[in-house]
């Protein structure tokens, strides 16, 4: 039977707390043991990549330590409780689901009457087959003409993932002749967002994807609306360009307005979506189904290695623990998420919102209010983008923020130029390389401004080239982490009630239902 108890509950995490003092980074990290610790402090992931921790504030003591905190927290039984479908997400009383898109990890899973995994698999058909017929010009437009562009219409985990995902593969996708259609995304109710995507695309040419879950989601119902008002301003019938994702209870579900429907439900969280229809219509419109599949593959490999107990075997659970070391012992608040791949550049955002969301609470999942920090915050950009700009912080300012670094050996494009006897991409793995050290090591200097302390810690996880398996195994070791911290902290990772208050607001002040304070700011913003 498993116990879900508070981290200072643990008797492994009073041992942990001891160990605040145990690695100077500094020490361990310059001359011979530092080599031989970068060699020794790696942990293989799927699809060829790895996760190295040698420059975290961690050695064989803490280690172990964490070890006995994976196991005493009972980490792979909770895990593998959510997988074979027990309620894991308390709050809204639902099972948890996401990594069953990509693979059957336990035994059969059945929800309202469903073999779930017989359910994902079977909208992932129905979308291949939907995406073959648009690329091969079976379906088309009124006037019989291929669609050239997909537009997905969603807010939060309906945009953020997919989104990140899309800009991963695209130029990919280009050089090896996998990339079908272009995509765009329209999320913020802003009207301005959905009038520059408008502006941007043929619409007599686009397929428009509006995805919602329950189909009364506000700001994308009113993009759709902005979309479907251009469509009639073209002459054009919106119910031959847009197609649906939603649930099968959703008044959108049967709506002749959709030329179709494919499905999700309820025990798949909008963050934890782009292994599902959320992400699956818009990647198989782009890339084509087979390189949605490659792309689950990577995923689902990389969730299977998450099963293991063994913490230096399990590549995402150490990488939770040592989040929670930094978080809980160490004191620190904050972690950047720093892809030195320009494909990667919204994936810090999609992690904003995969963590900060999961894990931003003050409750455990019995509702009752814990005595530690939980979630810290995330933010990121793609190297080398961030060197000039934030990186003054990260390598001299007060806080001390840990790093994860993602470094791919190979770009996607292979296409490059020698400057000063050096590849760009060779420039590129020699930032990221030196920055790991730099955190690490620091520089001492009689001048102050020129003055670097140091012990700073970062991991980088490191891949031959980003291709939808290794995207893939990125995803899913993120999504994770992720649960694992939660796992920890005693946290239903898996709601977030933090969404609904400004929503509820929101439509009073659009009701004219305002007083107060409200009210003047109402009048503020001329609304």
């Amino acid at each position: 039977m498993i116990e879900w108890k508070n981290l200072d509950q643990l008797e492994s995490y009073k041992k942990l707390q001891g160990l605040k003092d145990q690695v100077e980074l500094k020490s361990v990290m310059a001359g011979s043991n530092g080599a031989k610790r970068v060699a020794e402090y790696s942990v293989p992931m799927s699809n060829g990549m790895a996760y190295n921790f040698a420059s975290k504030q961690v050695d064989d003591v803490v280690l172990e330590a964490l070890q006995e905190l994976a196991d005493e927290a009972e980490l792979t039984d909770k895990y593998s409780a959510l997988f074979n479908g027990e309620v894991i997400n308390t709050g809204e009383k639902r099972l948890v689901l996401h990594q069953l898109t990509r693979g059957q990890l336990g035994g059969d899973v059945i929800a309202d009457d469903v073999n779930k995994r017989e359910f994902y698999v079977k909208q992932q058909e129905r979308i291949a087959e939907f995406a073959n017929k648009v690329h091969a010009g079976e379906i088309t437009n009124e006037a019989g003409e291929k669609f050239t562009t997909v537009v997905q219409i969603g807010i939060g985990g309906s945009d953020l993932g997919p989104r990140a995902m899309y800009l991963a593969l695209e130029n990919w996708a280009k050089v090896t002749g996998t990339f079908k259609m272009e995509a765009r995304f329209i999320s913020n109710v802003d009207p301005d967002d959905a009038a520059s995507v408008l502006a941007g695309v043929d619409v007599a040419h686009s397929i428009f994807i509006l995805v919602s879950k329950s189909g009364t989601t506000l700001e994308t119902l009113t993009n759709e609306s902005f979309v479907k008002d251009a469509l009639a301003k073209a002459g054009l019938d919106a119910s031959k360009h847009m197609i649906a994702v939603t649930s099968e209870t959703s008044p959108l579900a049967k709506s002749a307005d959709y030329l179709d429907a494919f499905f999700m439900d309820d025990y798949i969280g909008g963050r934890y979506s782009s292994t599902s229809s959320v992400g699956g219509a818009v990647l198989s419109l782009a890339f084509g189904p087979e390189v949605f599949a490659r792309f689950l593959n990577g995923a689902a490999a990389e969730d299977a290695l998450a099963k293991n107990a063994d913490i230096r075997k399990n590549p995402a659970m150490l990488d939770a623990l040592i989040g929670v070391y930094e978080r809980n012992v160490l004191g620190f608040g904050t972690t950047a998420v720093l892809p030195y791949s320009q494909a990667l550049s919204r994936f810090p955002a999609h992690l904003q919102q995969l963590d900060m969301e999961s894990n931003g609470k003050s409750v455990n999942r019995f509702g009752e209010p814990v005595d530690y920090v939980t979630g810290p915050v995330i933010f990121g950009e793609p190297g080398t983008n961030g060197q000039h700009s934030f990186y003054q912080l990260l390598h001299q300012g007060t806080d001390i923020i840990p790093l994860q670094f993602v470094g791919f050996k190979k770009s996607q494009m292979a296409t490059d130029v020698v400057i000063e006897d050096s590849t760009s991409q060779q420039k590129l793995c020699a930032n990221v390389v030196a920055q790991v050290m730099a955190f690490a090591c620091g520089k001492d200097d009689d001048n102050r401004n020129k003055y670097f302390a140091g012990n700073r810690p970062s991991s980088i996880i490191v891949g031959d080239q980003l291709t939808p398996e290794t995207l893939g195994a990125l995803l899913a070791h993120f999504e994770n982490k992720v649960m694992f911290q939660g796992f920890v902290w005693n946290l239903n990772s898996f709601d977030q009630e933090g969404v609904q208050l400004g929503k509820t607001l929101a439509k009073k002040v659009l009701s004219g239902d305002t007083s107060d304070a409200l009210a003047a700011y109402v009048k503020l913003l001329d609304i």
